[in-house]
Protein backbone atom coordinates (compact mmCIF):
# COMPACT_ATOMS: atom_id res chain seq x y z
CA UNK A 1 0.00 0.00 0.00
CA UNK A 2 2.79 2.55 1.21
CA UNK A 3 4.59 1.85 -2.44
CA UNK A 4 1.52 1.86 -4.55
CA UNK A 5 0.97 5.49 -2.47
CA UNK A 6 4.80 6.61 -3.06
CA UNK A 7 4.04 5.81 -6.61
CA UNK A 8 1.50 7.96 -7.05
CA UNK A 9 2.99 10.59 -5.73
CA UNK A 10 5.88 10.13 -7.82
CA UNK A 11 3.93 10.08 -10.95
CA UNK A 12 1.93 13.58 -9.58
CA UNK A 13 4.65 15.26 -8.62
CA UNK A 14 6.58 14.79 -12.16
CA UNK A 15 3.47 15.69 -13.51
CA UNK A 16 3.35 19.12 -11.25
CA UNK A 17 7.00 19.60 -12.45
CA UNK A 18 6.23 19.30 -16.15
CA UNK A 19 3.70 21.88 -16.18
CA UNK A 20 5.32 23.85 -13.95
CA UNK A 21 7.68 24.35 -16.46
CA UNK A 22 5.75 25.33 -18.90
CA UNK A 23 5.02 29.05 -20.17
CA UNK A 24 1.45 29.81 -19.30
CA UNK A 25 0.56 30.61 -23.31
CA UNK A 26 1.33 26.57 -23.62
CA UNK A 27 -0.80 25.75 -20.94
CA UNK A 28 -4.09 28.24 -22.26
CA UNK A 29 -6.29 26.76 -25.62
CA UNK A 30 -7.76 29.37 -26.89
CA UNK A 31 -11.20 29.23 -28.84
CA UNK A 32 -14.26 30.79 -29.89
CA UNK A 33 -17.09 29.78 -27.77
CA UNK A 34 -20.06 28.60 -30.30
CA UNK A 35 -22.60 30.36 -27.97
CA UNK A 36 -21.40 33.79 -28.22
CA UNK A 37 -19.06 33.83 -30.13
CA UNK A 38 -16.71 35.53 -27.35
CA UNK A 39 -12.92 33.88 -27.11
CA UNK A 40 -13.01 30.93 -24.54
CA UNK A 41 -9.94 30.11 -22.42
CA UNK A 42 -9.46 26.09 -21.51
CA UNK A 43 -8.10 25.61 -18.00
CA UNK A 44 -5.59 23.15 -17.20
CA UNK A 45 -5.01 21.97 -14.12
CA UNK A 46 -2.83 18.92 -13.58
CA UNK A 47 -4.38 17.18 -10.72
CA UNK A 48 -7.33 17.74 -7.53
CA UNK A 49 -6.46 17.31 -4.09
CA UNK A 50 -4.48 14.68 -3.39
CA UNK A 51 -3.37 13.85 -6.52
CA UNK A 52 -6.92 12.71 -7.65
CA UNK A 53 -7.74 12.72 -11.69
CA UNK A 54 -11.83 13.34 -11.82
CA UNK A 55 -13.50 16.03 -9.47
CA UNK A 56 -17.16 15.05 -9.41
CA UNK A 57 -19.55 17.47 -8.42
CA UNK A 58 -22.89 16.32 -7.41
CA UNK A 59 -25.98 19.06 -7.98
CA UNK A 60 -29.50 18.44 -6.27
CA UNK A 61 -31.91 20.94 -8.32
CA UNK A 62 -34.32 22.58 -6.09
CA UNK A 63 -37.14 23.50 -8.12
CA UNK A 64 -39.96 25.37 -8.06
CA UNK A 65 -43.23 24.59 -10.62
CA UNK A 66 -46.41 25.66 -8.95
CA UNK A 67 -49.61 23.76 -9.11
CA UNK A 68 -50.20 21.95 -12.33
CA UNK A 69 -46.98 22.45 -14.11
CA UNK A 70 -43.59 20.91 -14.31
CA UNK A 71 -42.55 17.80 -15.10
CA UNK A 72 -44.68 15.35 -16.19
CA UNK A 73 -44.61 10.97 -15.47
CA UNK A 74 -47.36 10.36 -17.46
CA UNK A 75 -48.34 12.64 -20.18
CA UNK A 76 -51.25 10.42 -21.51
CA UNK A 77 -53.16 11.60 -17.97
CA UNK A 78 -52.28 15.46 -17.88
CA UNK A 79 -55.36 16.50 -19.37
CA UNK A 80 -56.62 14.94 -16.41
CA UNK A 81 -58.66 17.58 -13.94
CA UNK A 82 -57.64 16.23 -11.00
CA UNK A 83 -54.28 15.37 -12.53
CA UNK A 84 -53.59 12.86 -9.32
CA UNK A 85 -50.63 11.34 -11.04
CA UNK A 86 -48.39 13.60 -12.36
CA UNK A 87 -49.41 16.46 -9.43
CA UNK A 88 -48.47 13.78 -6.94
CA UNK A 89 -45.19 12.84 -8.39
CA UNK A 90 -44.04 16.59 -8.40
CA UNK A 91 -45.09 17.07 -4.61
CA UNK A 92 -43.76 13.97 -3.64
CA UNK A 93 -40.46 15.02 -4.92
CA UNK A 94 -41.08 18.63 -3.19
CA UNK A 95 -42.48 16.73 0.22
CA UNK A 96 -39.86 13.69 0.53
CA UNK A 97 -37.45 13.76 -2.19
CA UNK A 98 -35.32 16.93 -1.31
CA UNK A 99 -35.54 16.28 2.07
CA UNK A 100 -34.21 12.53 1.98
CA UNK A 101 -31.47 13.32 -0.82
CA UNK A 102 -29.85 15.86 1.81
CA UNK A 103 -29.79 12.99 4.61
CA UNK A 104 -28.25 10.63 2.04
CA UNK A 105 -25.44 12.75 1.29
CA UNK A 106 -25.17 14.04 5.10
CA UNK A 107 -24.85 10.17 5.77
CA UNK A 108 -21.87 9.24 3.22
CA UNK A 109 -20.23 12.67 4.31
CA UNK A 110 -20.24 13.61 0.43
CA UNK A 111 -20.00 17.14 -0.45
CA UNK A 112 -23.24 18.32 -2.35
CA UNK A 113 -24.07 21.52 -4.00
CA UNK A 114 -27.41 22.86 -4.74
CA UNK A 115 -28.95 24.58 -7.85
CA UNK A 116 -31.70 26.36 -6.18
CA UNK A 117 -35.09 28.42 -7.74
CA UNK A 118 -35.48 31.91 -5.84
CA UNK A 119 -38.69 30.67 -5.31
CA UNK A 120 -38.44 27.52 -3.86
CA UNK A 121 -37.59 28.93 0.11
CA UNK A 122 -40.93 30.85 0.59
CA UNK A 123 -43.41 28.41 -1.18
CA UNK A 124 -41.77 25.58 0.71
CA UNK A 125 -40.52 27.07 3.67
CA UNK A 126 -40.59 24.23 5.77
CA UNK A 127 -39.15 21.45 2.91
CA UNK A 128 -35.78 24.19 2.90
CA UNK A 129 -35.39 24.70 6.29
CA UNK A 130 -35.07 20.56 6.98
CA UNK A 131 -33.07 20.45 4.06
CA UNK A 132 -30.66 23.42 5.12
CA UNK A 133 -30.73 21.67 8.66
CA UNK A 134 -28.83 18.96 6.84
CA UNK A 135 -26.83 20.87 4.36
CA UNK A 136 -25.79 23.73 5.88
CA UNK A 137 -22.33 24.11 4.26
CA UNK A 138 -23.92 23.25 0.42
CA UNK A 139 -23.13 25.69 -2.24
CA UNK A 140 -26.37 27.24 -3.47
CA UNK A 141 -26.25 28.12 -7.26
CA UNK A 142 -28.53 30.02 -8.44
CA UNK A 143 -31.28 28.36 -10.85
CA UNK A 144 -33.42 31.29 -11.99
CA UNK A 145 -36.71 32.59 -10.31
CA UNK A 146 -38.74 29.13 -10.97
CA UNK A 147 -38.64 26.37 -13.50
CA UNK A 148 -41.98 27.56 -15.84
CA UNK A 149 -43.38 30.66 -15.44
CA UNK A 150 -40.47 32.97 -14.38
CA UNK A 151 -37.74 31.89 -17.08
CA UNK A 152 -34.85 34.02 -18.13
CA UNK A 153 -36.01 36.72 -20.34
CA UNK A 154 -34.46 35.27 -23.56
CA UNK A 155 -34.90 37.35 -26.84
CA UNK A 156 -35.86 41.19 -24.68
CA UNK A 157 -31.86 41.84 -24.14
CA UNK A 158 -29.00 42.20 -22.13
CA UNK A 159 -30.35 44.88 -19.81
CA UNK A 160 -33.38 42.72 -19.18
CA UNK A 161 -31.52 39.51 -18.49
CA UNK A 162 -29.27 41.25 -16.16
CA UNK A 163 -31.83 42.71 -14.16
CA UNK A 164 -33.65 39.18 -14.09
CA UNK A 165 -30.41 37.54 -12.71
CA UNK A 166 -29.82 40.10 -10.43
CA UNK A 167 -33.37 39.99 -9.17
CA UNK A 168 -32.68 36.20 -8.68
CA UNK A 169 -29.39 36.44 -6.58
CA UNK A 170 -31.07 39.08 -3.91
CA UNK A 171 -34.05 36.90 -3.74
CA UNK A 172 -31.90 33.98 -2.68
CA UNK A 173 -29.87 36.24 -0.45
CA UNK A 174 -32.53 37.68 1.57
CA UNK A 175 -34.04 33.97 2.21
CA UNK A 176 -31.03 31.84 2.38
CA UNK A 177 -28.28 34.66 3.55
CA UNK A 178 -26.13 33.12 0.85
CA UNK A 179 -25.19 35.43 -2.48
CA UNK A 180 -24.75 32.77 -4.82
CA UNK A 181 -21.97 33.36 -7.11
CA UNK A 182 -22.90 30.27 -9.25
CA UNK A 183 -25.64 30.25 -11.94
CA UNK A 184 -27.76 27.28 -13.57
CA UNK A 185 -30.37 28.93 -16.89
CA UNK A 186 -33.70 27.31 -15.54
CA UNK A 187 -34.63 24.58 -18.68
CA UNK A 188 -30.45 24.54 -19.42
CA UNK A 189 -31.98 27.70 -21.73
CA UNK A 190 -29.63 30.40 -22.13
CA UNK A 191 -28.26 32.87 -24.94
CA UNK A 192 -25.29 34.84 -25.61
CA UNK A 193 -26.82 37.91 -23.43
CA UNK A 194 -27.23 35.39 -20.52
CA UNK A 195 -23.63 34.70 -20.61
CA UNK A 196 -23.04 38.34 -20.49
CA UNK A 197 -25.60 39.31 -18.16
CA UNK A 198 -23.65 36.68 -15.67
CA UNK A 199 -21.24 38.40 -15.93
CA UNK A 200 -22.76 42.00 -15.63
CA UNK A 201 -24.63 40.57 -12.91
CA UNK A 202 -21.22 39.66 -10.34
CA UNK A 203 -21.85 35.98 -11.10
CA UNK A 204 -18.11 33.72 -11.15
CA UNK A 205 -18.84 30.98 -12.72
CA UNK A 206 -21.56 28.50 -14.82
CA UNK A 207 -22.97 25.01 -14.78
CA UNK A 208 -24.33 25.64 -18.11
CA UNK A 209 -21.42 24.35 -20.51
CA UNK A 210 -22.38 20.72 -22.07
CA UNK A 211 -19.85 20.22 -24.52
CA UNK A 212 -16.99 19.29 -22.51
CA UNK A 213 -14.68 17.41 -19.82
CA UNK A 214 -12.63 20.44 -18.56
CA UNK A 215 -12.88 23.56 -17.16
CA UNK A 216 -13.44 26.89 -19.93
CA UNK A 217 -13.03 30.56 -18.95
CA UNK A 218 -15.24 32.85 -21.14
CA UNK A 219 -14.19 36.24 -21.90
CA UNK A 220 -16.82 38.43 -21.72
CA UNK A 221 -16.84 41.91 -22.60
CA UNK A 222 -18.58 42.29 -19.03
CA UNK A 223 -15.77 40.21 -17.33
CA UNK A 224 -14.95 36.74 -17.20
CA UNK A 225 -16.98 33.75 -16.78
CA UNK A 226 -15.95 30.20 -15.95
CA UNK A 227 -17.92 26.89 -17.34
CA UNK A 228 -17.86 24.11 -14.98
CA UNK A 229 -18.72 20.83 -17.37
CA UNK A 230 -21.87 20.05 -17.12
CA UNK A 231 -22.43 16.98 -19.84
CA UNK A 232 -25.84 16.22 -20.75
CA UNK A 233 -26.13 12.14 -21.08
CA UNK A 234 -25.22 12.62 -16.91
CA UNK A 235 -28.79 14.70 -15.87
CA UNK A 236 -30.98 11.79 -14.14
CA UNK A 237 -34.49 13.87 -15.26
CA UNK A 238 -33.71 13.72 -19.17
CA UNK A 239 -32.59 10.03 -18.80
CA UNK A 240 -35.32 9.03 -16.56
CA UNK A 241 -38.59 11.15 -18.12
CA UNK A 242 -37.17 11.24 -21.86
CA UNK A 243 -35.34 8.12 -22.34
CA UNK A 244 -37.37 5.77 -19.73
CA UNK A 245 -34.25 4.74 -17.66
CA UNK A 246 -34.58 3.72 -14.06
CA UNK A 247 -32.87 4.82 -11.07
CA UNK A 248 -30.67 1.81 -11.67
CA UNK A 249 -29.95 2.10 -14.95
CA UNK A 250 -28.84 5.33 -14.41
CA UNK A 251 -26.91 3.84 -11.58
CA UNK A 252 -24.70 2.20 -14.15
CA UNK A 253 -24.54 5.00 -16.68
CA UNK A 254 -22.97 7.53 -13.96
CA UNK A 255 -20.38 4.57 -12.23
CA UNK A 256 -19.66 4.36 -16.34
CA UNK A 257 -19.01 8.03 -17.44
CA UNK A 258 -17.15 8.52 -13.93
CA UNK A 259 -14.74 5.19 -14.33
CA UNK A 260 -13.90 5.68 -17.62
CA UNK A 261 -12.34 8.87 -16.74
CA UNK A 262 -10.58 7.44 -13.98
CA UNK A 263 -9.35 4.60 -16.39
CA UNK A 264 -8.08 7.13 -18.70
CA UNK A 265 -6.32 9.48 -15.98
CA UNK A 266 -5.00 5.51 -14.99
CA UNK A 267 -3.82 4.97 -18.59
CA UNK A 268 -2.21 8.10 -18.58
CA UNK A 269 -0.88 9.39 -15.43
CA UNK A 270 0.50 12.76 -16.92
CA UNK A 271 -3.17 13.41 -18.33
CA UNK A 272 -4.48 16.91 -17.42
CA UNK A 273 -7.34 16.41 -14.58
CA UNK A 274 -11.24 16.41 -15.53
CA UNK A 275 -14.01 17.61 -13.84
CA UNK A 276 -17.83 16.70 -14.17
CA UNK A 277 -20.83 18.16 -12.49
CA UNK A 278 -23.95 15.55 -12.39
CA UNK A 279 -27.54 17.37 -12.13
CA UNK A 280 -29.67 15.40 -9.67
CA UNK A 281 -33.29 15.79 -9.08
CA UNK A 282 -35.52 14.80 -6.43
CA UNK A 283 -37.54 13.36 -9.02
CA UNK A 284 -35.42 10.68 -9.47
CA UNK A 285 -33.00 10.07 -6.63
CA UNK A 286 -35.35 11.54 -4.11
CA UNK A 287 -37.48 8.21 -4.16
CA UNK A 288 -36.82 5.17 -2.28
CA UNK A 289 -35.46 3.18 -5.31
CA UNK A 290 -33.39 6.39 -6.26
CA UNK A 291 -31.83 7.23 -3.17
CA UNK A 292 -30.76 3.67 -3.07
CA UNK A 293 -29.34 3.52 -6.31
CA UNK A 294 -27.78 7.26 -5.93
CA UNK A 295 -26.04 5.43 -2.21
CA UNK A 296 -24.60 2.43 -4.22
CA UNK A 297 -23.11 5.13 -6.41
CA UNK A 298 -21.39 7.30 -4.43
CA UNK A 299 -19.60 4.26 -2.01
CA UNK A 300 -18.54 2.93 -5.31
CA UNK A 301 -17.09 6.45 -6.21
CA UNK A 302 -15.45 6.85 -2.90
CA UNK A 303 -13.25 3.94 -3.26
CA UNK A 304 -11.60 5.32 -6.31
CA UNK A 305 -8.26 6.52 -5.42
CA UNK A 306 -8.52 8.74 -8.87
CA UNK A 307 -12.49 10.35 -8.09
CA UNK A 308 -12.59 13.41 -5.66
CA UNK A 309 -16.19 13.97 -4.77
CA UNK A 310 -16.58 17.52 -4.18
CA UNK A 311 -18.70 20.59 -4.35
CA UNK A 312 -18.84 23.19 -7.08
CA UNK A 313 -17.02 25.84 -4.84
CA UNK A 314 -14.52 23.73 -3.92
CA UNK A 315 -13.54 22.90 -7.76
CA UNK A 316 -13.00 26.68 -8.33
CA UNK A 317 -10.70 27.11 -5.54
CA UNK A 318 -8.53 24.31 -6.53
CA UNK A 319 -8.34 25.21 -9.74
CA UNK A 320 -7.05 28.73 -8.88
CA UNK A 321 -10.27 30.62 -10.06
CA UNK A 322 -11.81 31.48 -6.47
Amino acid sequence: MMQKAWKRGFVAGLALLFYALLPFAALAQEETDWVTGFQRDSVHVVAWPGGRKVAVSFTLFVEEFGFGQGPVFRPDLSARNPDLVNEGFRQYAVNWGVPRVGRLFKDLDVPLSVALNAEFPRAHASVWNEFRTVQPNAPIIAHGMNNTSHLTPLGRGLAQQTAYIRETLDLIAGATGVRPTGWSSPSVYSNGDTMRAMAAAGVAYTIDQMDSDIISRLKTPDGPLVLLPYPVVTVDMGQNLARMKTPAEIETLWLDYVLELADEARANPAREATTVVIGIHPFVVGTPDGAAALRRVLLRLKKDEEVWLTDADAILKAAGLK
